[in-house]
């Protein structure tokens, strides 16, 4: 058989054409498929292996509106103003409420100062309750919610008053705004989950007062708690310049006596070196502001604090002093002695100091 060259030619590209299509038919391309439907990102939490929790973010800022239907109205003042509420009880503890701006004497790092105005009870509230809801309160718990709950009743004047809700745990959770309807509030406190983890109870009153800073008013905080901290950032001198920084008078309802009385029938618990300290802190803290403690050890002396707390806020008067040139102690603590100098043994309670703004 004959085979030329041209023939041959032919074949081997033929040939070498199958092979080539053999070979891409062994290779199967993917097929294009839509986009996927986007999944919502995976938060990862981490197995808690220290004794320090990560906390929640800080609580925000309270927010500075007009004419709200709801909360009223929340003014925020930029002024240099020094408030300086006081408490004044005569020898047998009760309150003394007829005096006048000319009755006191102020003064400021030892040296005279001039109180501007005088001003009674009238003057709206900015209050924030802080409640331990941590594992170390639940012995009482249900009784101290209602208690609290009187209180807000009794204490809040809507057409004047306003209050905000924060649960203590862990972190610090604003559980309601500052409002003036207190059903808000009632609710926020029966729907609290049960009490678990630690206590960061100074963490919380740093962030507390931050959020009464940013309003004008008698900014108070009252806190229900054994005053044991465990697991805050914060000191205790951070916390006390907190306060003093935003002109907040703290008051605290001891629970370690009532809830020690409730396991025990006795009104001494265990004091131990962390227990002697919490209470050193809540005394100094509270000495520091112008508030009190109150060490209830039943359901009758708890109300009874309650009621002590309201009288005081009702009773009180509010001093204001307006500081004169402070350009050279900006962030300087200045003292704050005050006496009522027509009258004897009266006794007085009232904030200790204030810090000058850095950014006077």
């Amino acid at each position: 058989m004959q085979f030329n060259f041209t023939g041959k030619f032919i074949f081997l590209y033929i040939f070498a054409l199958s092979v080539t299509t053999l070979a891409q038919s062994g290779r199967v391309k993917p097929k294009e498929t839509p986009n996927p439907t986007p999944r919502p990102p995976i938060v990862y939490v981490p197995t808690q292996t220290h004794s320090k929790i990560t906390k929640p973010a800080p609580t925000p800022k309270a927010n500075i509106k007009k004419d709200d239907e709801d909360d009223g109205e929340i003014i925020s003042v930029e002024s240099n103003l020094v408030p300086i509420p006081v408490s004044v009880l005569d020898a047998k503890g009760r309150a003394v409420t007829d005096l006048r701006l000319e009755d006191f004497a102020l003064l400021v790092d030892g040296k005279s100062a001039e109180i501007g105005e005088l001003a009674r009870s009238e003057a709206p509230v900015r209050l924030a309750l802080l409640f331990d809801n941590s594992s170390s309160v639940t012995t009482a718990r249900e009784f101290e919610k209602k208690a609290a709950i009187k209180f807000l009743k009794r204490i809040i004047r809507p057409e004047k008053d306003l209050a905000a809700l924060y649960s203590v745990q862990t972190g610090t959770r604003l559980e309601q705004p500052l409002t003036k309807d207190v059903s808000r509030l009632v609710q926020a406190i029966e729907n609290f989950p049960a009490p678990t983890g630690a206590t960061a109870l100074l963490d919380a009153i740093i962030t507390a007062s931050q959020y009464l800073r940013e309003v004008a008013g008698r900014r108070v905080i009252v806190i229900v708690s054994d005053g044991e901290d465990t697991i805050s950032d914060a000191t205790f001198d951070e916390t006390v310049k907190a306060a003093q920084a935003a002109n907040c008078q703290v008051f605290i309802v001891k629970t370690k006596d009532f809830e020690n009385f409730k396991r025990t029938g006795e009104r001494g618990g265990n004091a131990n070196i962390r227990v002697l300290a919490a209470e050193h802190r809540m005394r100094e803290l509270t000495a520091q502001t112008g508030g009190e403690v109150y060490s209830p050890i039943d359901e009758r002396e708890l109300d009874q604090a309650f009621n002590q707390v309201s009288a005081e806020l009702s009773q009180q008067y509010v001093l204001s002093y307006y500081p004169e040139n402070e350009t050279d102690k900006r962030g300087e603590f200045r003292t704050i002695s005050l006496a009522v100098k027509t009258r004897q043994n009266l006794t007085l309670r009232t904030r200790k100091g204030y810090y000058v703004p850095k950014n006077k």
